[in-house]
């Protein structure tokens, strides 16, 4: 059975925050941190993963990943507080 990741990657300082959606968040996370994703999380050096969803169907992962984009700021810094409040990285935890 197929799994999708909704995630947010941040930079070190926590200032800005990435959402997307992948079938494959290990090899995704390490794209982002060796800059192998060549726009945006490029551009910010957004390699920390702080946050992350697990679903069994893509419809809803990406209606997920649409919802959490629409968000203010401050709404995504509560929902990533309620499991994350340190921001660690949580990229080792996965492998």
């Amino acid at each position: 059975m197929n799994k999708y990741f909704v995630y947010i990657i941040s930079n070190l300082n926590n200032t800005t925050l990435y959402t997307w959606v992948t079938n494959d968040i290990i090899r995704r996370i390490y794209e982002h941190k060796n800059k192998l994703v060549k726009w945006f999380s490029k551009e910010y050096n957004l390699t920390k993963l702080i946050y992350y969803e697990i679903y069994d169907d893509i419809k809803i992962a990406i209606n997920r990943e649409k919802q959490i984009k629409n968000w203010k700021r401050e709404w995504k810094d509560i929902l990533i507080d309620k499991v994350n409040i340190n921001r660690n990285d949580l990229y080792d935890d996965l492998l």
